[in-house]
Order: C-alpha cells, then sequence, then structure tokens
C-alpha cells in the first residue's frame, strides 16, 4: 500500500517540504499522524523534534508549521512533550486493509451525506424511468432554463453576465476533485495551478490498482466521485453554447483536491490546500464539507479518550492556523452548513463520529464548544440551503452565530401536496463526470441517461451529462460564485500573481451588503408538511430580522446586486 501524502507528486512549492517516507518494513504497524507545531518553526526543527518522538516527517507545510508524520503508536504522547511540537493526534494505521470493504457499485463507499444529496430513494424509485425533454433552444445556455438556481438570485444573460462574469477571479475547488475534461468546465479549468493534496486510501477509495492509472495518486484533473465537479460547475460553468452557465462564467477553476474518492476529508490535505491556495492568487475557496473523522470537535468531551480528545484538539488548530493564513493572502474561505437539519448553536448529540476507521462511531452528548470543521472555524463564511420556494431547506442546518448567507441548494421535497413534489428538478443541476455516471449506473452503454435525475447535452456537437443534486453542498457555490463576481468588480490587479485580488474583509462584507434579505417563516416556525419528515425531527425555530437571522444570515445572496459594484 502507498502511504498517505499531503501533496501529490510534482505538486510541492516552497510552503510545503516533503521527507521520503520510511519502508513500510522498518515500522510494522507504522500509524499516520497530523502533527502541529510553534508557529513559524523551521523545517530542521520540526523534523528534529519528530524524529526525537520516534517519528518520520512525511510532509511539512511550513507556512502553518503542520505536519504528516508516520510513527509507531505511541508516539503522539512522546511528541507533545518536546518543546517544538503544541499538538498530535493518529489518523489511521497504516498498511492495514479488511478483507471485505463496503463497496458502491462504482468501487467506491458512498458517503452518507452522498445519499442525501442524490436523494438516493427517489433516484432508485425512477430508475428506468426516461428523463424530461430537454427546454426549447432560447439563444442562451441550452439548459439554462432548467437553472431556477441562478434566476433566483439574478444571475443569467438578461441579469448579472451583462454587468460581470467574474474574469481574472480565480476561485479554489476544495473537494473531491474537479473532472478537467468535462465539456462545460474544461474552458475555464486552470490545469497549471490546479493540485491533488490526497492520495487514495485502501480501506475507504478500495484498490489502488483500480485507478485507472493504476496509482494511489490521482492526476489534478480527475474527480472519481462528481461531488467537486458538480461544485465547480456552478460556480463557473462557461458560456459556451453547451449545457449550463455558472455564477461566474470567467472566472478561474483550480482544483484543489482534498476529498477522497470516497467522499472523506482529513485535516492534512484540507490545510494544505488552504495554503497553496493562499499562495498562488487563488481569491476565493469553497468548501462543501466538514474534516473527518469528526462531525463535531470537541477539546475536551468526557465521552472521548485521551487520544480522540487529541485528535480534534489538533484539528481545530490546524485549520484555524490555514483559515488565518489564507485570509492574511487575500483568500475569502467559504463553507457549507452542513445537512443535519440542526441549529449548530445548540447541538446536542452526535452519533456519527468519528466515521474513520469505518463503524467507529459513537453516541456522545456535545454542546456549542465542539466546532463543525471548518463551517465553524473563525473567518469562514458559512451559507445555508434554500429550496425553489425559497424557504429553509428541510435538510439545512442554521445559526444565529455562523450563517452569514443563504443560497439555493435545492430542496426534492418542497411543494408538497402540487405536481412539482419529489421531482429532481428540485435540485441544483451542475456537470457531472461521464465516467463516473456509466459506472454507478446513471448512463446506460449507448450513452442514454437511467434516471431523470441525469440530463445529456449534445449542443454543438458534444456530448456532456449533468446531474440534479441537493445539500448545503450545492448552495455554497453560489455564495462563492457571487463572491468571485465580488472580488471581479471591486478588486485590483494582483501584480505578484497575475489576475486580480481583493481583500477579504471588503469580499466578506460586499457579499452580506448585497445579499438580499430574508424575513424567518410567519411566527419564526418552519414546518416541512410530509408525511416522510417526522414534526418532532423536522420543525425549525428560526430568531432575528430580515438581514440577520439565524436561517438565512444577511440574505440570499445576489448575483445581479453583486455584479454592478464595479466603480462603486
Amino acid at each position: 500500500m502507498q502511504l498517505p501524502r499531503a501533496v501529490a507528486l510534482g505538486a510541492l512549492t516552497t510552503a510545503v517540504c516533503a521527507v521520503a517516507a520510511v519502508p513500510a518494513s522498518a515500522a510494522p504497524r507504522a500509524r499516520q499522524y497530523t502533527v502541529v507545531a510553534k508557529d513559524g518553526t523551521p523545517s530542521r526543527t520540526f523534523r528534529a523534534a519528530v524524529e526525537a518522538a520516534g517519528g518520520r516527517v512525511q510532509t511539512y507545510n511550513r507556512a502553518v508549521a503542520v505536519g504528516s508524520v508516520r510513527a509507531p503508536e505511541g508516539f503522539a504522547g512522546r511528541a507533545v512533550r518536546t518543546r517544538t511540537i503544541t499538538a498530535a493526534a493518529e489518523r489511521h494505521v497504516v498498511g492495514s486493509v479488511p478483507k471485505a470493504t463496503p463497496r458502491s457499485a462504482s468501487g467506491r463507499r458512498i458517503a452518507r451525506q452522498r445519499l442525501l444529496e442524490r436523494d438516493q430513494p427517489l433516484r432508485d424509485s425512477l430508475r428506468g424511468r426516461p428523463p424530461a425533454p430537454n427546454p426549447p433552444a432560447t439563444g442562451v445556455e441550452p439548459l439554462a432554463p432548467l437553472q431556477w438556481d441562478m434566476a433566483s438570485i439574478g444571475a443569467g444573460a438578461q441579469q448579472s453576465y451583462r454587468f460581470d462574469q467574474g474574469e481574472g477571479v480565480r476561485v479554489g475547488i476544495i473537494d473531491t476533485g474537479v473532472d478537467g475534461s468535462h465539456p462545460d468546465i474544461a474552458p475555464n479549468f486552470d490545469r497549471a495551478l490546479s493540485r491533488n493534496f490526497t492520495t487514495d486510501d485502501p480501506l475507504i477509495d478500495g484498490p489502488c490498482a483500480e485507478d485507472p492509472d493504476g496509482s494511489c495518486s490521482d492526476p489534478a484533473d480527475v474527480d472519481e466521485d462528481g461531488h467537486g465537479t458538480h461544485v465547480a460547475g456552478t460556480i463557473a460553468a462557461p458560456l459556451n453554447g453547451t449545457g449550463i452557465a455558472g455564477v461566474a462564467p470567467q472566472a478561474d477553476i483550480v482544483n484543489l483536491r482534498a476529498g477522497q474518492d470516497s467522499g472523506y476529508f482529513f485535516a492534512q490535505p484540507t490545510v494544505d490546500a488552504l495554503t497553496y491556495a493562499a499562495d498562488h492568487g487563488v481569491d476565493v475557496v469553497n468548501m462543501s464539507f466538514y474534516v473527518d473523522p469528526w462531525l463535531y470537535n470537541c477539546r475536551s468531551n468526557a465521552a472521548d479518550s485521551p487520544a480522540a480528545r487529541a485528535q480534534q484538539r489538533t484539528t481545530i488548530v490546524a485549520v484555524q492556523r490555514a483559515v488565518d493564513y489564507a485570509r492574511s493572502k487575500g483568500v475569502l474561505p467559504v463553507a457549507a452548513l452542513g445537512n443535519e437539519n440542526t441549529d449548530i448553536d445548540a447541538p446536542t448529540t452526535d452519533g456519527t463520529s468519528p466515521d474513520y476507521p469505518p463503524d467507529a462511531a459513537y453516541e456522545r452528548t456535545i454542546d456549542n464548544g465542539c466546532l463543525s470543521v471548518p463551517t465553524e472555524t473563525d473567518g469562514v463564511v458559512g451559507v445555508s440551503s434554500t429550496g425553489p420556494s425559497g424557504r429553509k431547506a428541510y435538510y439545512s442546518n442554521w445559526s444565529r452565530k455562523e450563517t452569514q448567507v443563504s443560497a439555493p441548494g435545492g430542496d426534492t421535497r418542497d411543494f408538497f401536496g402540487t405536481d412539482r413534489y419529489r421531482l429532481p428538478q428540485n435540485g441544483i443541476l451542475a456537470p457531472y463526470p461521464e465516467s463516473v455516471a456509466r459506472a454507478v449506473g446513471d448512463v446506460d452503454a449507448a450513452g442514454a441517461p437511467t434516471t431523470p435525475f441525469v440530463v445529456r447535452d449534445t449542443s454543438g456537437g458534444t456530448t456532456s451529462y449533468y446531474q440534479y443534486l441537493q445539500g448545503t453542498s450545492m448552495a455554497s457555490p453560489h455564495a462563492a460564485g457571487v463572491a468571485a463576481l465580488v472580488v471581479a468588480a471591486q478588486g485590483r490587479r494582483d501584480r505578484r500573481n497575475g489576475g486580480v485580488t481583493l481583500d477579504p474583509r471588503i469580499t466578506e462584507r460586499s457579499l452580506e451588503r448585497t445579499a438580499t434579505p430574508t424575513a424567518c417563516p410567519a411566527g419564526g416556525v418552519q414546518t416541512y408538511p410530509d408525511p416522510e419528515l417526522d414534526p418532532a425531527l423536522y420543525t425549525a425555530t428560526c430568531v432575528g430580522p430580515p438581514g440577520a437571522n439565524s436561517f438565512f444570515g444577511a440574505g440570499s445572496v445576489n448575483a445581479l446586486q453583486a455584479a454592478q459594484l464595479r466603480g462603486r
């Protein structure tokens, strides 16, 4: 098994130093650790401290003093007794793969979040039903009539595109990867800057030999999950006469892959993606995930072992450092608020963590001192999700503290009691890698979609695929796209990295200032009249006035208002 690395081969920068890994035979039952040193620790000092504690450095990110280390059991306790290392936590045992790993039809474990985002029960029930016919040509992008989400935020040919399209802005997609060959991604895909900061883990991603190139490290233009490609298209699919267009159709798409094929996101790749973005002129990053293995990271929870507490504290500190560094270099981080239908100002239980290794979760009582990372990391813009009716989507988390803006994320359970209820079209349509669509059976051998959740477009002589998804993962990229329009409209030339740049404090304020204030529902209570949604679980209380409430924050993002900021 190839050892996990924080940075793919050929992707090392001045911010990240790689050290040759120790052969597996030299350290049986070795474990992977994320290690945090004192700010400003030089590489040599870090290496000396790690080796003194019995470990070997794999990578070290000097920008934020966070490294990946391979060491025997017990390393963390020895490491924190040095004068250099402030936190260390085990990630997993290296080289241990169960004989029978749960697998999906694509050869990858489908993360639980994906089941909601794909609305898997509805998708399965409609399997074999022919897709609805594509809309008639209107002189704009062929599938634009299916993009209710863009119309709702003022993004379109007769709206924001007339004023600004995000030219010169770089948007980092910290996700499962981006399919750089997709016809509605390729024109804006920045192949030169894109990087993969992950290595496949056979425990969750399947044997490396199953990868198309036979390696454990995918190229920087590959997405074997589909999530990252969907996000990228929502932000910046171009105006090219094919499929759809994104919020900022002239923005640069930079793939900063930190997610495993299986949908897991770990701390070290997330940290490295953020610092790389900071050092390479990326203006906005989208983070539609939480850092595994903990949904909520508690510094000192009585139910957790000392090792579990150390792991959670390390995640909080490492990601906070990376976000601070990114913002100091002009990056605005934008993140999904989460799909647990929870007021994250008042969480009570967490029965899903740790989700790695598989089947390790246990029930914990938690409180607001436990943080969902990166959503609750200081300096990150939190985005809640709305459905096509404008209500808070049934699955979306909310928070008076963390919800800064809302955006369309889809809601297949919207419009209960009408013929629009439980339609795929209530989700968000965005690009779908053809290889993934074929692997999971969403497209047959002849290239025809097998479900109305998938749309094929053959405009201009090319064939491209799109899928409907729902989730705060889909809401966040709408906000990231509007942030890109803000940077394009108000930014200045970036002499160091090219393109444009803008102080993220200004970008954040303008994103909120241009949002459409949205009031709480009548009486402050949102109910969901759906027999499949238990009212005891799916009744949410909204507090605060329009422009500053727990459901919608400053309001729904507004691309038209943002695009008209130029010259103001």
